[in-house]
């Protein structure tokens, strides 16, 4: 009876560990199982560590305007030093008020050549109407959209990994509505990325210069006045019997009438 015991005693704990050991197993396969399913749905994403030393990204811009005596002239000056310094007019625009004409120009000149196209102009106008010079900081903006541009280039690599291993078509529709997703931020990020690089590579200068005209107006004496006056209601009645002559019919047909009434309302009167 004491062997039994001590038996029984001895194959008890070895049983339990034995079941724990199952149990730990099938926990870790349903784990593994979830861990893959939650990396198919919504891996993480990586971040990549920023650059210490990057040149500094600035978004460069200015307007000018100013009085000249010659349009053709400044504006030629202004050609001059734009492509002097391998710069192009992205938009030219004229216009002209009561007396008044004005010139307008949007100029795209690289920023290395920036502040030096604007003192060559500077030092052509004797004073400025206005003057304004402006510098936008976007280094963090480009780093961060570079690093998540990075981030999301990873992330469509591990989905294409994961939908050659993936074992049914509910699998595979999942993978390809994310890659998809992905897809479409990636090519969002390269937008936004490559505009920055524009501004950031070629700077804004906007332009506006003017000419006063010596046009003023005429001054008219009273008798003068008087004339157009006249002119003016005679040309009222030629209109008026123009427009009768096109009516004519209508008022044919109302002399009819009112030459019937009255005949009528004489007869009538008689009796």
């Amino acid at each position: 009876m004491k062997f039994l015991t001590s038996l029984l005693l001895l194959i008890l704990p070895l049983a339990c560990s034995n079941s724990s050991k199952s149990s730990d197993a099938n926990y870790d396969y349903i784990e593994s199982s979830e861990v893959i399913l939650e990396e198919m749905k919504a891996p993480t994403q990586s971040f990549e560590s920023v650059p210490e030393n990057i040149d500094q990204k600035l978004i460069k811009e200015s307007y000018l305007r100013f009085q000249t005596q010659d349009l053709n002239k400044t504006y030629q000056q202004i050609i001059g030093y734009v492509k002097q310094n391998n710069g192009f007019v992205q938009d030219d625009n004229s216009s002209k008020s009561y007396n008044t004409i004005t010139r307008s120009l949007i100029i795209r000149i690289p920023s290395n050549t920036f502040q030096q196209t604007i003192d060559s102009i500077s030092k052509q106008v004797a004073f400025f109407d206005s003057k304004r010079i402006s510098s936008k900081d976007v280094t963090e903006e480009f780093i961060d959209i570079q690093a998540r541009l990075k981030a999301k280039r990873t992330l469509e690599t591990r989905y294409l990994e994961l939908l050659s291993k993936a074992k049914n078509v509910k699998e595979i529709l999942e993978i390809e509505r994310q890659l998809s997703s992905i897809r479409e931020e990636i090519e969002a990020k390269q937008g936004r990325l490559q505009y920055l690089q524009n501004k950031v590579a070629l700077s804004t200068l906007n332009i506006e210069f003017y000419k006063q005209t010596a046009e003023s107006g005429v001054t008219v004496s009273y008798g003068t006045k008087m004339i157009n006056a006249i002119k003016s209601g005679f040309n009222s009645i030629s209109l008026f019997f123009l427009g009768l002559l096109h009516i004519w019919p209508f008022l044919l047909i109302l002399g009819i009438v009112i030459f019937l009434f009255k005949r009528w309302l004489h007869k009538k009167n008689k009796k």
